[in-house]
């Protein structure tokens, strides 16, 4: 039987995740020849034994290092046989079926990666996708949020599907081929703005995200200190790799001045 879709989900200590994520996906990706691919990054809770033992028709790939996210998903697409590829968190559950998504994609050749509404623990609406950075928006992380009414709000036309910069890492839905034409996720990427950096070099390829609110999944991210350094971090990469000149200082100051406004406001 032909794979259609590839689900690729990196782990890392996430047993208390996976039957729920797990199941939803089993629940929601009925009518579509699929493989559920969990790439390890040498957890040491019983996540492998786990899986192993209640969903035998993952594969599962154990790494005897943590990868971090973008070069464990390019080694779960190494194994790949579907002609899609959905990238997913460990921590999220899927809301509806991801046909309507596929097919969305499927039939628009223009769009080049998808992502879907986004809602937390509580089912309050997260952002899901961004703005491609630009220099000054590096100011404050919060300018590269899309700034349309409905993706403040979250109150969206179910009926609409917009087209937007760039989309989560958490729920992206993408075709392979435009994956391996771009090299993958950048492996210089521990963790955070990888989906950003990938999302770029799809669009330099002519093609646009697309983000489909009639379809929700949730996610149980959480917040911390840690989180924000690695974002800047992640975005002094971004502006090294993708601006030149001019536009690259001035992104960089920007970033460094946001992380000395965050330290000070810490002590």
């Amino acid at each position: 039987m032909e794979i259609e879709l590839s689900v690729i989900i990196v782990n890392y200590n996430g047993l208390k995740y996976l039957q729920n994520c797990l199941d939803s996906l089993y629940e929601n990706l009925k009518n579509i020849r699929f493989e559920i691919i969990v790439v390890d990054n040498n957890s040491d809770d019983e996540s492998c034994s786990f899986i192993k033992t209640h969903f035998p028709f993952v594969k599962l790939l154990q790494s005897n290092e943590n990868l971090g996210f973008g070069k464990a998903n390019n080694y779960g697409v190494q194994h790949a046989k579907g002609d899609f590829i959905l990238f997913l968190n460990n921590d999220t559950i899927l809301l509806n079926p991801v046909q309507p998504a596929l097919e969305v994609l499927k039939f628009n050749q223009d769009y080049g990666f998808l992502t879907i509404n986004m809602l937390g623990e509580n089912k309050n609406y997260i952002p899901a996708v961004g703005k491609f950075p630009l220099p000054w928006r590096m100011f404050k992380i919060s300018l590269l949020n899309d700034g349309r009414t409905e993706f403040r709000s979250g109150n969206f036309n179910k009926e609409k599907t917009y087209q937007v910069d760039w989309v989560t890492g958490a729920f992206m839905l993408l075709r392979k081929a435009d994956f391996e034409k771009v090299d993958g996720f950048d492996p210089d990427y521990f963790m955070y703005v990888e989906d950003v950096d990938l999302c770029k070099k799809i669009a330099n390829l002519g093609k646009t995200g697309v983000f489909v609110p009639k379809l929700s999944y949730i996610h149980f991210v959480g917040f911390n200190k840690s989180r924000e350094n690695m974002l800047i971090h992640g975005y002094r990469m971004y502006a090294q790799k993708h601006f030149s000149g001019s536009s690259k200082q001035l992104a960089l100051m920007s970033l460094f001045v946001n992380k000395s406004v965050k330290r000070l406001k810490n002590y």
